[in-house]
C-alpha cells in the first residue's frame, strides 16, 4: 500500500488551467482540505511542464484535452512525467473527448457540473489507484467495449463459417462417391450441382495418379 493510499502523507496536487477564475476557485478548494497540498499553480503549459518534470506531484488537475495531448508529448522524454496521475474537470459531456482522455492516459473525468466535493473525492480516488468518470460516460465505455467485443465475435464467426461449412458438404460426398453412385444420383440424393461432385471425382483421380507417380518413383 502507498503512502498516499494509508493517509500518511497528504496528496501532491499541480492545477494547470488557464482559466483565471477556476484557477482561484479550485485553490481556495484546496486549501481547506485536509490530506492535499498544492505544490504548483500555472496558466501557461510550457512554463508548467518545466517545473512538472522537477517538481513532486500525485495528480495534476487540468481542464483541456490540448493540455493533456501536451503533457503527454513531453512525457516521451521526461520519465517523471508519466507517473503522475491526471484528473479532467470542468470537461463537456462528449463520449469522442472522454475516449482522447482514455487513449492519453487520463485517470479521471469529471465533467463541468461535478461539485466541489466530487473534485476533491475524485483526486483522493486516483491518488489511490482508482479510475474517475461520470455514471452517463461509465455507461458509454460500457456500450463501447460491449460494441467492439461483439464486432469482433462477429468476425471470428465469419471467417470460420465458410470453412465448416465446405467441410461438411465435402464429408457428405464421401459416402456416395466411393460406392460408386452415379453423379446424378450424389447430386439428387445431397442436393448439391452435378459440378461439385463431378469436381469431387477428378480430385480422387488426380490425387490416385499422384500417388501412384510416387510409388514409382
Amino acid at each position: 500500500m502507498s503512502a498516499n493510499s494509508a493517509g500518511e502523507f497528504p496528496i501532491k496536487i499541480y492545477l494547470l488551467t488557464q482559466n483565471r477564475l477556476l484557477r482561484e476557485v479550485v485553490v481556495r478548494l484546496f486549501q481547506k482540505r485536509r490530506g492535499v497540498t498544492l505544490v504548483g499553480v500555472s496558466h501557461e503549459g510550457a512554463e508548467a511542464l518545466d517545473e512538472l518534470a522537477v517538481t513532486l506531484c500525485d495528480v495534476l488537475l487540468l481542464d483541456s484535452l490540448k493540455t493533456l495531448r501536451a503533457v503527454r508529448q513531453r512525457a516521451e522524454t521526461a520519465e517523471c512525467l508519466r507517473k503522475i496521475k491526471v484528473l479532467l474537470f470542468g470537461m463537456e459531456m462528449d463520449s469522442d473527448s472522454f475516449f482522447q482522455a482514455l487513449r492519453m492516459g487520463a485517470c479521471g473525468y469529471l465533467l463541468n457540473d461535478a461539485s466541489s466535493t466530487e473534485i476533491v473525492e475524485a483526486v483522493r480516488g486516483i491518488a489511490q489507484g482508482e479510475a474517475i468518470c461520470s455514471p452517463r460516460l461509465c455507461k458509454s465505455l460500457f456500450e463501447y467495449v460491449s460494441n467492439k467485443t461483439l464486432l469482433h465475435s462477429g468476425k471470428v464467426e465469419r471467417r470460420g463459417r465458410p470453412a465448416n461449412d465446405l467441410i461438411r458438404r465435402k464429408r457428405k460426398l464421401m459416402p456416395p462417391v466411393a460406392t460408386g453412385t452415379t453423379n446424378k444420383e450424389t447430386t439428387a440424393s445431397l442436393q448439391v450441382a452435378e459440378f461439385t461432385v463431378n469436381n469431387r471425382h477428378r480430385s480422387q483421380a488426380i490425387s490416385k495418379r499422384i500417388s501412384v507417380t510416387q510409388r514409382r518413383v
